[in-house]
């Protein structure tokens, strides 16, 4: 549940306090230390089982767990793949069905991890050799045997039918997502979070604004390369690099790209009024990433009426394109550099006009009141069929 992990974890606490408002109550069980300080802020019942242990994140506890709590449950949902926590509560929940008339329903959230990206970025060969094992093993049982899988848009779901064989879910469950809205915005408060974290950024000086993990499937290198070629030749706004991952070696090598430039600026991950304080300010988010499940923060962008330039390896990039909440291209150079030479040509009047179609994208599609009212119904009639 640690924020810095990203889209998941905050997609669960999302989710969590929107079902407990219409009646589906909720606990998440999870492998973190008990003692971390990003879990007593949680209005709802987390079960900190403690770290797993290795790159699998093997947790014995887990299973016992499961066994004294399978029966106070209707549902029990499987928050990605890849890990002990999939295949642990699988296995912990066949055996538990051998002994028990009443169980819960199974289902698995692979949050992308299915994702045919996964297997064929020349980055990730070894991973993939992992995943084409750990799938005969493991996630392969988890897929196919338990209820169904769940996906937070159509895009994923068919994409999810690629990279793995067998590959044959019991049902396949489109049930969206969605956020919280955003806090109504606060100038004093926000504004003075935000702007502390840029010190060199003007404050009321155009800006767009990146916030997501630092990590090269993000495509924040094809980002600033893009940018640079059009600093000098345009009256181009400041850019604003913002997430957790600047002192990997990725992120290292972005700030040596963006060393010449006073106009990038990389303040690390934006929490709180800071956060809302940099959507809020911005001209338009940008996110040209090379994969992206959802992208929470694109939708959290889109509730501050914010535009938003992404590419089409975004799940989400065709609601967002029907919309015309934004400018969506190709996840390359090329389509990088021309989404911000589209940005730059329009008026101000036509980004204000982006970024009211952003926020009709975002109440019609992926406000978490209406994803929770799906997400209810499909388990219902599962739950009943």
């Amino acid at each position: 549940m640690n924020p810095e992990h990203g889209g998941p974890s905050q997609g669960i606490r999302n989710m969590v306090p929107a079902l407990q408002e219409i009646g589906v109550y909720n606990e998440v069980v999870c492998f973190d230390d008990p003692d971390s300080s990003y879990l007593s802020s949680s209005a709802f019942t987390i079960h900190a089982l403690g770290n797993g242990k290795g790159p699998y994140s093997y947790n014995g506890k887990l299973s016992s767990w499961l066994k004294n709590n399978f029966h106070r449950f209707d549902v029990v949902v499987i928050h990605g793949l890849w890990q002990y926590n999939s295949y642990g509560t699988y296995k912990a929940w066949k055996k538990y069905k051998k002994t028990n008339s009443s169980y819960p329903k199974l289902y698995v959230m692979p949050h992308g991890m299915l994702d045919p990206y996964f297997q064929k970025a020349p980055e990730r060969r070894i991973k993939a050799l992992r995943n084409t094992i750990f799938y005969a093993l493991f996630e392969g049982k988890v897929v196919n045997g338990c209820n169904g899988v769940l996906f937070t848009c159509q895009q994923e779901l068919e994409l999810a039918r690629e990279p793995f064989s067998p590959y044959k879910p019991q049902s396949e469950l489109n049930i969206g997502y969605g956020i919280q809205p955003p806090p109504a915005y606060n100038s004093q408060v926000m504004d003075e979070a935000f702007y502390k974290t840029c010190p060199d950024l003007k404050q009321g000086a155009p800006y767009m604004v990146f916030l997501s993990r630092i990590h090269q499937k993000k495509g924040v290198d094809l980002l600033i390369k893009a940018y640079l070629e059009l600093e000098d030749k345009n009256n181009i706004p400041d850019l604003v690099i913002a997430g957790p991952g600047l002192d990997t070696e990725y992120g290292k090598q972005l700030q040596d790209l963006a060393f010449r430039s006073k106009k990038i600026h990389f303040p690390g991950m934006l929490k709180n009024e800071a956060k809302w304080g940099a959507f809020y300010n911005s001209e338009a988010f940008v996110l040209p990433s090379h994969q992206e499940n959802f992208g929470i923060a694109i939708v959290e962008a889109m509730a501050c009426s914010k535009a938003v330039l992404i590419t089409d390896k975004v799940n989400i990039w065709q609601e967002i394109k029907n919309g015309d909440g934004g400018i969506v291209v190709n996840d390359d150079f090329d389509g990088v550099k021309s989404a911000l030479v589209k940005w730059l040509s329009l008026t101000n009047e036509e980004k204000h006009q982006k970024g009211e179609k952003a926020y009709e994208v975002y109440t019609s599609f992926f406000s978490v009141k209406n994803a929770a009212l799906r997400f209810k119904t499909i388990f219902e009639n599962n739950i009943n069929g």
